[in-house]
């Protein structure tokens, strides 16, 4: 046998140990593991990965198997050419593979370090955004590139390959107008990714709708709303549109609640209200914005601004409505000529007298 045939399937079994080796390794990893932590991570990545490795350990060890059995060069010159063409092809569809996995995997494991539960999680929001669609621009790429490597192995799709470079002045043209949405989809989302107007789970106002960002792809935005219904928004949008982002630097946020009481309502009081209230609403309320002003006087009412601050937006919807029901029903029971009423004169014009 020629040498360098001899070190080419030599260099494919030092592969293919390697690549069992550190199968063998991700497998104890996922099965062990004593601390909680580690527990997580071996939950998570089980998950998303068990399935998908076992069966890419059995494939890899088909064409292993196959490569060592039968061997091309023993088929006979009739058969292998093509036997050739076909592991060839088998091995850089495994190697596209074991990519994906391994950045899914990589994937699982920011995941895991950079928990979005976490109440204060703005930098595991910006890290897990620009790693899931890095995730996704790689994948499609590994995969093109591997498309392009089993074309290259066919000599007739060789020739076709040469034949469109030789056009590629006029195809570039033909798809630069017909794909250049697409296209500006794809420079949309990379621009998302490392300049983060938005991030996954941010608080946004997006077409006038509350939601929270779900999803976020090559092509659209996933919103999921407060009501559980979903809007899908194309990624241009946000590079392109004014939206409102509530939670881009911090969570925190300020809400008010508007009341209209009487002229004759004492504020010390209502102000003290207010303080217990929100003293009183627990996690609701951040510790920081308490302020009752007055912020308009009609003709027959004023109208109180109650500013409260609240660690997220839920839970400042939470503490206004606490708020407004609370000084309501302070109102009503302790000061109930303060609500608001119409005021009328009776002014007597004229002369009354008796006949």
């Amino acid at each position: 046998m020629d040498f360098t045939v001899t070190a080419g399937w030599f260099v494919r079994i030092v592969l293919a140990a390697a690549v069992g080796a550190g199968a063998l390794a991700l497998i104890r990893l996922l099965r062990r593991g004593d601390s909680d932590r580690w527990s997580e991570l071996r939950e998570q990545l089980s998950r998303s990965l068990k399935r998908r490795l076992a069966v890419f350990l059995t494939v890899f060890a088909s064409v292993v198997a196959l490569s060592i059995l039968f061997p091309p060069s023993h088929l006979g010159p009739a058969w292998s050419g093509q036997a050739g063409a076909a592991l060839n092809t088998a091995w850089v569809v495994l190697t596209a593979w074991g990519c994906s996995l391994v950045l899914a995997a990589l994937t699982g494991v920011v995941g895991w370090k950079y928990d979005m539960e976490a109440e204060d999680n703005l930098g595991a929001r910006q890290v897990q955004t620009k790693v899931r669609i890095l995730h996704r621009i790689l994948v499609v790429v590994i995969w093109f590139a591997a498309a392009a490597a089993v074309l290259m192995q066919f000599e007739r799709f060789r020739m076709l390959g040469g034949t469109m470079l030789a056009s590629a002045g006029v195809l570039s043209i033909v798809l630069g107008i017909s794909a250049q949405k697409t296209f500006g989809s794809i420079i949309a989302g990379i621009q998302i990714a490392f300049t983060h107007p938005i991030n996954l789970d941010d608080v946004v106002i997006v077409e006038g709708e509350w939601g929270r960002i779900e999803e976020i792809t090559f092509t659209y935005v996933v919103v999921r709303l407060w009501d559980q219904r979903r809007l899908v928004v194309p990624i241009t949008y946000f590079t392109e549109t004014v939206f409102q982002n509530w939670t881009k630097k911090s969570a925190e946020i300020i809400g008010s609640v508007f009341i209209h009481v009487d002229y004759a309502t004492p504020l010390e009081p209502v102000r003290e209200e207010l303080r217990r209230l929100c003293e009183g609403a627990g996690r609701l309320w951040d510790g920081k914005t308490c302020v009752l002003q007055v912020t308009d006087a009609g003709t027959e009412s004023i109208t109180l601004r109650a500013l409260v601050g609240a660690p997220d937006a839920p839970r400042a919807w939470d503490l206004r409505c606490l708020v407004r029901e609370g000084l309501i029903a302070f109102l009503k029971e302790h000061h109930p000529d303060c609500l608001p009423r119409r005021r009328v004169v009776l002014e007597n014009t004229g002369d009354v007298t008796d006949e």
